[in-house]
């Protein structure tokens, strides 16, 4: 497992890293040399009625303050490009690393737990590195300078810092250990709130057709209620701390005056060394205050940094080994080995195998080049999961798959997948053109290709006819296009790679009969060196296959042509008969 440093991520910007706490430290020097100063003008001007002195003096102080503001604005830049930086990179990671991440992880962590770790959480570390450069470098530099010329100013009334600093300690020493571990239960809740504002986005359409607006406002509503619960709580702690800290800072002015009153009138301290030292206890009292409030911001980031540590640091279930290959893939012949696959096989590898569920079960089978081989059983007979392991979306838990005789696990997946074009069950679209999308899978394919692939799809009628054409723009996943057309439109997409192998997974159940049948010979036009898996929900989209294999829980209960699987396999004829009479279809009407 690769360590995470966040080190790592700011050594490319090394000169802002180090020009922003050197510009601080600048900033930091000239604001202790300003109550010194302001000193010397009451005990040498004021009190001497030197108008040439208080002058010159002031100048002085007015210059210090602007070298300060050149170093508080360059640090302020500086740390802003580290921190942009920081973050960008980080994003950009994390990003890669979902990427890279199998089927099974992403189905642990959530869409909505991403998002948040790619989004709030990243910012959190982002901030906290701007701070860092800033503030933890102001403060402490600033609280010792101050406590050291407080002390060099009246020993006497230094003990007063003596009491009063380690107060300030404790209690955000106290405050700190609280509220950590509720910052991580507030991230947690958020997760919450964007998976369910996640699945209500995306399902809106089902949400207003079956009325349930309602439904789906109560269970936002008990999301966001647990996450407001939890962050008030959070928030409840942390803002104790700022009444507590004004409290002793205030108490400690009170102190100074009091005790620097009675100094100043028996002439060991002049007023000007008094006015200086309760400047110096303000900056040392607000320097800790900031390292507190700092504190809370580094509990925050705390947690976030866990949360993106934990993807950065999951390690990929599928991954290239250091034997695979590339250009294996030719003819397109697939072979599965008595395969058994499991959604939590990995996590029960320990189990004994009757412990095991199984979603496939000693799947074997060949699919011959030029073949189209149909899958066809009911919902949840394992089809799609089948069709996902040859392009290593899940990996077997047992058994192997050969493509032209090399098992899949020793081939570049890059190679694997670039050779295997996929229709997928639920058609998915990005915002952009249609041409875009088409494209999706070869972006420098020519505008020809582009027109034979959704001809061969039987989309190119309906892009057509749009006013803008391949160009027209299409809302996120297609909300502006039908089902059909959205199907249409990923088949094309798939048709334009021209990959050797060719997956359509139940990816015409939304276009009518006709129009799925010249599909059909479309593709066999288009297909024909080409091994084809079909997946279909419909017997009719199946008579012509060369092989049928039918599944039944995982299991592969026939495989032959029609009419074989119509003399012996009991499901088959299930499923037809069923069929048969909806549709009004026979075998030899389907053209």
């Amino acid at each position: 497992m690769r360590k995470i440093r966040w080190t790592d991520y700011l050594k490319p910007y090394w000169l802002p890293v180090l020009l922003a706490p050197l510009l601080m430290l600048l900033e930091v020097a000239m604001d202790l040399l300003q109550p010194l100063l302001m000193a010397n003008i009451v005990n040498e001007g004021v009190m001497n009625k030197d108008t040439s002195y208080i002058r010159d003096t002031g100048l002085l102080m007015l210059g210090v303050a602007i070298i300060g503001l050149i170093g508080g604005v360059g640090c302020t830049v500086y740390s802003s490009i580290a921190s942009q930086h920081f973050g960008a990179d980080l994003r950009r990671d994390l990003f890669a690393k979902v990427q890279s991440l199998s089927f099974r992880h992403l189905d642990r962590f959530h869409a909505g737990s991403l998002v948040t770790r790619l989004t709030n959480d990243v910012v959190q570390m982002q901030t906290l590195v701007q701070m860092t450069l800033r503030v933890l470098v102001r403060a402490p530099f600033l609280a010792i300078g101050s406590c050291i010329m407080a002390f060099i100013i009246s020993p006497r009334l230094g003990i007063i810092l003596v009491i009063a600093v380690p107060l300030l300690f404790a209690t955000q020493s106290y405050l700190i250990r609280t509220s950590f571990p509720l910052f991580s239960q507030v991230q947690n809740k958020l997760d919450q709130v964007n998976t369910v504002l996640q699945e209500n986005l995306s399902g809106i359409r089902v949400v207003k057709a079956f009325v349930r607006s309602v439904f789906e406002n109560s269970r936002f509503a008990r999301a966001n209620a647990d996450f407001t619960g939890i962050a008030v709580k959070a928030a409840r702690i942390v803002a104790i701390n700022m009444p507590i800290m004004m409290f002793i800072m205030n108490a400690s002015i009170v102190a100074v005056l009091w005790f620097g009153a009675d100094l100043n009138w028996s002439g060991k301290l002049a007023i000007g060394d008094l006015i200086a030292f309760i400047n110096y206890v303000t900056q040392l009292l607000s320097s800790l205050l900031m390292v507190g409030m700092m504190m809370v911001s580094v509990s925050r980031a705390k947690a976030s940094g866990d949360r993106i540590r934990e993807v950065l640091q999951t390690e990929a279930e599928i991954a290239d080994s250091e034997a695979a290959k590339t250009g294996v893939i030719r003819a397109g012949r697939i072979e599965f080995d008595r395969v058994s696959f499991g959604y939590n096989s990995h996590a029960s590898a320990e189990s004994s195998e009757k412990q095991r569920d199984y979603e496939l079960k000693d799947i074997s089978f060949t699919a011959e080049p030029g073949q189209t081989v149909a899958i066809l059983g009911s919902t949840g007979s394992g089809k799609s999961t089948l069709v996902g392991l040859i392009s290593r979306l899940y990996e077997p838990a047992s058994g192997k798959i050969l493509i032209d005789g090399v098992d899949i696990r020793h081939i570049r997946l890059e190679h694997l997948r670039t050779h295997v074009g996929t229709v997928l069950q639920q058609a998915i679209l990005f915002s952009g053109s249609i041409r875009d999308n088409i494209r999706f899978g070869k972006p420098d394919a020519s505008e020809e290709d582009v027109i034979a692939a959704a001809r061969a799809a039987q989309a190119d009628e309906f892009i057509s006819r749009m006013p803008e054409g391949y160009d027209t723009i299409i809302g996120q996943r297609g909300v502006n296009l039908s089902g059909g057309q959205k199907q249409r439109i990923s088949i094309a997409r798939a048709l334009l790679t021209r990959a050797p192998i060719l997956i359509l997974d139940d990816s015409t159940s939304a276009v009518d009969l006709a129009t799925e049948a010249r599909i059909r010979q479309s593709l066999k036009e288009q297909t024909g060196r080409s091994t084809t898996i079909l997946i279909a929900q419909r017997i009719s989209s199946v008579l012509d296959a060369d092989n049928i294999i039918v599944m039944d829980e995982g299991r592969i209960v026939g495989i032959g042509k029609h009419d074989e699987l119509m003399r012996s396999c009991a499901v088959y004829q299930d499923i037809y008969h069923s069929q048969l009479g909806k549709e009004e279809l026979t075998h030899d009407g389907i053209a």
